[in-house]
C-alpha cells in the first residue's frame, strides 16, 4: 500500500496590499503622538504648553532607539517563563531579512515591527499629561528610559508576545487596553503620588489655555486611532480590521454623546473638553474590546466609558491627588472598563469564538480579563513609583518652585509658546504712525 500523503498547510506569501496597509497604519499611529502633544498642550496653562508638548515629542526620539537596540527583542521574542522575550539576531535589527515574514502572516518582520514601535512610543508619552506642570525634562527623559525597558516591553510580552502568560491565559486585548492604557494610566498614578500636586493645586484655576489646540489634538487622536486599531489584526483579509475600524467609530461618537449628557445633567452645559474627552475615553474603551463585540456592543461600551470616565475625572479633587490633565480618569478608567466589558459584550463572532456574559457564554472571559486587567494595573502602579522615588531621590523629578510658579516653559527651554512682545510693539508703532498721521492733517486744516 502506497504511504499516505499528508499535505501540510501552505505557507503564507508576502502580501504587497497587507503590507502597504500596515505601513499607512504604522504611520497614522505615530501621528497620534503629536495629536497628543497637541490635546495636552492646549489643556494646560499657557506658560507650560511647550514642556507639555515636548513632553510627548521626546518619546519620539528616545523610544525609537531603545525598540531598536533591545525593546522589539524583550517584547516579540522568543518567550522566557511566560514573562518576557528574547532574540539575540533581533538586537539591533541588524539580522533580519528585508522579505522574512512576520510568523504566520503575510506581512514582513520589519512591517510589524514598526507598527509595534508606534505603539512603544504613544505610551510612556500618555503618562505625561498627568505629571504637567511641575517635572524637570531631564528626569522625564530618564523615566521614560527606564519605564519603557522595565516596564511597557514586558508587559506587551506578556499581552502580545506568544508565550506571555496573558496570551496564554485568554485575555483578549485587541490593540492596548491593559498593554498601553491601563499600563499608562497606573503608571501615571504611581508616578503623581509620588511627586505630589502642583503650587495651588485646588486653590488657583487651572484651565485649558487653547481650548481649539485641544480639539485640534483630539481630531488627530480620533483619526490617528483607526491604524492603531484595524491595523492591529495585522491584515485586511478576513473583515476582523474593518469590524474594528466601525467599531471604532462607533464606540467614540457614543462616548462623547454620552459624556456631554452627563455633563449636561451634571453642570447645565455642553463643553468643547468634554467632548474631546469623551471621545478619547470612547477611543480608548474600545481599543482592546473593538475585535469581540458588535457594533451595538460598540455603543453600549462607549456609551459607559463616556459616563464612567466623566465621573473618575473629579475623583482627583475628592482624593486628593493631582492628575494635571485627567490621565487616570480617562486611560486608566477607560482602559479598565473596556477591558472587562469584552466578559460580558464578546459576540463570539470577531476575532475569535468567545462568548460574554449576555452572549450566553458565562463569566468565564471575564474573570481572565479582570486577571490581565489587574495584574497589569498592580505592576504598573508599583514599578513606576519606585522608578519616580528613585529618581526623585537622586536628580529631583520636580523643578524649584520658583520655576514652576513663573513657568516651567522658560526654565526648562529657555522658550515661549507665545511671543507677545512683536504684537505690542506692533500696536504701539501703529498707534504712533495715526498720531503722527492725525497731527499732518490737523496741520493741514489750520492752513
Amino acid at each position: 500500500m502506497a504511504p499516505a500523503i499528508t499535505l501540510a498547510a501552505e505557507a503564507p506569501k508576502l502580501s504587497a496590499a497587507n503590507t502597504g496597509f500596515m505601513l499607512i497604519c504604522s504611520a497614522l499611529v505615530m501621528l497620534m503622538t503629536p495629536g497628543l502633544a497637541f490635546f495636552y498642550g492646549g489643556m494646560v496653562r499657557v506658560k507650560s504648553t511647550l514642556n507639555m508638548l515636548m513632553m510627548s515629542f521626546i518619546s519620539l526620539g528616545i523610544v525609537t532607539i531603545l525598540w531598536v537596540l533591545y525593546g522589539f527583542s524583550m517584547a516579540f521574542g522568543t518567550d522566557s517563563g511566560s514573562l518576557i522575550g528574547w532574540n539575540s539576531d533581533w538586537l539591533g535589527l541588524s539580522n533580519i531579512g528585508l522579505t522574512q515574514l512576520w510568523d504566520g502572516y503575510t506581512i514582513p518582520i520589519f512591517v510589524f515591527m514598526v507598527f509595534q514601535l508606534m505603539f512603544a512610543i504613544i505610551t510612556p508619552a500618555l503618562i505625561s499629561g498627568a505629571l504637567a506642570d511641575r517635572v524637570k525634562f531631564s528626569a522625564w527623559a530618564l523615566f521614560i528610559t527606564l519605564w519603557a525597558t522595565v516596564v511597557y516591553f514586558p508587559v506587551a510580552h506578556w499581552v502580545w508576545g506568544a508565550g506571555g502568560w496573558a496570551f496564554e491565559l485568554g485575555v483578549i486585548d485587541f490593540a492596548g487596553g491593559t498593554a498601553v492604557h491601563i499600563n499608562a494610566g497606573a503608571a501615571a498614578l504611581g508616578v503623581i503620588l509620588v511627586i505630589g500636586k502642583r503650587v495651588g493645586f485646588k486653590r488657583d484655576p487651572m484651565r485649558p489655555h487653547s481650548l481649539p489646540l485641544v480639539m485640534l489634538g483630539s481630531g488627530l487622536l480620533w483619526f490617528g486611532w483607526f491604524g492603531f486599531n484595524a491595523g492591529s489584526w495585522l491584515g485586511n483579509d478576513d473583515g476582523v480590521g474593518a469590524l474594528m475600524f466601525v467599531n471604532t467609530q462607533v464606540a467614540t461618537a457614543a462616548a462623547m454623546l454620552a459624556w456631554l449628557a452627563y455633563e449636561k445633567i451634571r453642570h447645565g452645559t455642553f463643553t468643547t473638553l468634554g467632548a474631546a474627552s469623551g471621545a478619547v475615553a470612547g477611543l480608548v474603551a474600545i481599543t482592546p474590546s473593538g475585535g469581540a463585540v458588535s457594533p451595538l456592543g460598540a455603543i453600549a461600551v462607549g456609551v459607559i466609558a463616556g459616563v464612567l470616565c466623566a465621573m473618575a475625572v473629579g475623583l482627583k479633587y475628592k482624593l486628593g491627588y493631582d492628575d494635571s490633565l485627567d490621565v487616570v480618569g480617562v486611560h486608566l478608567v477607560g482602559g479598565v472598563v473596556g477591558s472587562l466589558l469584552i466578559g460580558f459584550f464578546a459576540s463570539g463572532h470577531g476575532q475569535s469564538d468567545v462568548e460574554g456574559l449576555f452572549y450566553g457564554g458565562g463569566l468565564t472571559q471575564f474573570w481572565k480579563q479582570c486577571a490581565g486587567v489587574f495584574a497589569v494595573l498592580a505592576y504598573s502602579l508599583i514599578v513606576s513609583a519606585i522608578l519616580a522615588f528613585i529618581l526623585d531621590k537622586t536628580m529631583g523629578m520636580r523643578v524649584p518652585e520658583d520655576d514652576e510658579i513663573a513657568g516651567i516653559d522658560q526654565a526648562e527651554h529657555a522658550e515661549t509658546a507665545y511671543d507677545f512682545s512683536g504684537a505690542g510693539g506692533g500696536a504701539a508703532k501703529t498707534a504712533a504712525v495715526a498720531a503722527a498721521v492725525a497731527g499732518a492733517e490737523s496741520k493741514k486744516v489750520d492752513a
